[in-house]
């Protein structure tokens, strides 16, 4: 035998043929089989990466979409909440304090013959959130003062959801909710300073003067009662005290406010 040839001649060629080429046929079947297993490995990755995002998005809107405040971190180097700031309508002078009250974190406000307050904003769709609650006590009412008049209209607690219109100076809804000296509860009141502060009356006279009470409301049908059409887009929380109608004095504390989806 010459080294270097098949131990069989031309003839046999036919037969050993089919099974190299059966041979080719596998090896290309096999590296398929291995290119589709990566295939379908990286898709199920794909589709686990996939199942994560749809998992963790709508828990990230909904991180995104509340606003929660109990006034734990303090105040700023300004005096102010963390994150709010100060709105002053008459008088240049201002109580502004966080303190520890039956066990909880509270922003305390003394007013003493002024009017100010501090907002915080919020974007918000008040029909995916419409629910508003919060803590709120009331330790000292105004003397004499009376919303539904105007040379009166003092409130020694008061909750303001805001809803921005263009021109948003001065076209800011408000939906107020107050804690009153005269006004009967639940009354639904016009502001006799601007149509555009609609109020329900929460809470009024020394009933519950110096106790927690807790409320909760829902903006978004509180809105269509009072201005009777849709609501536009929520823009943030204002709280505010005042006594400069009456010139007398007031105190209040708030605490644990949210803005929710319905349970």
């Amino acid at each position: 035998m010459i080294l270097g040839r098949l131990p069989f001649d031309n003839s046999c060629y036919h037969y050993i043929k089919p099974v190299l080429f059966s041979t080719k046929i596998m090896v290309l079947f096999l590296k398929f089989g291995v290119e589709l297993e990566m295939i379908i490995q990286r898709n199920r990755l794909f589709r686990l990466g996939v199942m994560i995002i749809l998992l963790v998005f709508p828990l990230t809107l909904l991180a995104a979409d509340l606003f929660q405040e109990d006034f734990s971190g303090g105040l700023d180097k300004e005096g102010l909440p963390k994150g709010w700031e100060l709105k002053q309508w008459f008088g240049n002078t201002r109580k502004i304090e966080t303190v520890e009250e039956e066990g909880v974190t509270a922003l305390r406000l003394v007013s003493d013959g002024n009017s100010f307050g501090v907002y915080r904003e919020k974007e918000l769709n008040p029909k995916k959130t419409p629910i508003l609650s919060w803590r709120w006590k009331v330790t000292r009412l105004p003397e004499g003062a009376d919303v539904r008049d105007k040379k009166k209209d003092d409130q020694a607690a008061q909750m303001y959801v805001m809803f921005p219109r263009f021109p948003k100076m001065v076209n800011t809804r408000l939906v107020g909710y107050l804690w009153e000296s005269s006004a009967p509860k639940m009354a639904e009141i016009t502001s006799r300073k601007s149509s555009n502060t609609r109020y329900i009356v929460l809470q009024s006279g020394p009933e519950n003067l110096g106790k927690w009470v807790t409320e909760t409301r829902n903006v978004y049908e509180d809105y269509k009662t009072l201005f009777g059409e849709e609501p536009p887009e929520i823009g943030g929380i204002t709280i505010m005290i005042d006594s400069d109608d009456t010139d007398s004095s007031a105190e209040s504390y708030f605490t644990d406010i949210r803005i929710g989806k319905e349970e």
